[in-house]
């Protein structure tokens, strides 16, 4: 029963989260440019704005939902669940904004969306209990993902679509946030605690810059691919969640490998994206 709950948990945080994101993400064309060297004026243009706000707000009932997966059931399934947010972010963009998706883009919201489903077969085969991590173990981790998250902002952002850098190392440190939390709600204490908010603040301000630059799905879409995927494998390996075996095990392995190619095709940038638009056509 536990479990059930945990996945209708990480069902709603998915669907509060990316419409949270979808909000900040509208709201944010409309404001002035933030910039890191203005903090206290970006935060004043944020929390002033009132559309803005109500996307934020929504976010952290997400997020509160997410720890309350977290507590139910194992990080890599709520993960998994979670990632389909997505598929929702794409239907906002489409329906509510009424924004048309490049060939590109179609093609990775298919792949991110296969992905997703393999991965959510792969639970059939039932999902072992996490054990308690190491903190050592932990904090490699979160450490690892971190650097990555930096190399991706900078000098990650010249080499991708614009927005797109600072919407993986957004994602990136929501991950490594992510690992953190399930440290400390899973036996690590509250020596996690601060290691967590510090990827939470970081990872908001580098989505908040990167929405300003590029499209939703550029940089929340692939925020969220990252900052769902990555742990899946930190709940395998860091946290002891065994890989099922036989066919459940491919799987796994495959889905998750789609969706990083699906955030990758996100991440291109647009030199190369303008010799795909032809044949999309």
């Amino acid at each position: 029963m536990s479990l059930a709950i945990g996945l209708v948990l990480a069902l709603a945080s998915a669907a509060a989260l990316n419409w949270g994101y979808f909000a900040q993400h509208q709201a944010s064309n409309t404001l002035p440019e933030l910039s890191m060297r203005r903090p206290v004026q970006s935060l004043m243009t944020l929390f002033t704005s009132g559309r803005w706000l109500a996307g934020y707000g929504v976010g952290v009932v997400g997020w509160g939902l997410y720890l309350g997966a977290l507590f139910l059931a194992p990080i890599s399934i709520v993960q998994a669940v979670s990632a389909g947010g997505i598929g929702l972010l794409a239907l906002f963009v489409w329906r509510v904004a009424r924004v048309p998706f490049s060939g590109r883009e179609k093609r990775a919201i298919a792949a991110s969306m296969v992905g997703l489903a393999l991965l959510a077969l792969s639970f059939f085969a039932g999902v072992a209990k996490t054990r308690t991590v190491m903190p050592a173990t932990a904090y490699m981790w979160v450490g690892a993902t971190v650097v990555v998250a930096v190399i991706a902002w900078q000098p990650g952002s010249r080499l991708l679509r614009p927005g797109a850098g600072l919407g993986a190392a957004g994602g990136l440190l929501f991950a490594a946030g992510d690992l953190a939390t399930k440290a400390a709600v899973g036996g690590g204490g509250i020596a996690f605690v601060p290691l967590l908010v510090a990827c939470l603040v970081v990872g908001f301000v580098a989505l908040q810059l990167a929405f300003q630059l590029g499209t939703a799905l550029a940089t929340a879409g692939l925020s969220t691919l990252l900052n769902n995927a990555l742990p899946i494998v930190g709940g395998i390996l860091a946290f002891h969640e065994k890989l099922p075996g036989g066919v459940f095990g491919v799987a796994r392995a495959v889905g998750f490998v789609t969706v990083v190619l699906a955030a990758a095709l996100l991440a291109r940038p647009e030199m190369e994206e303008a010799t795909d638009d032809p044949a999309d056509s």
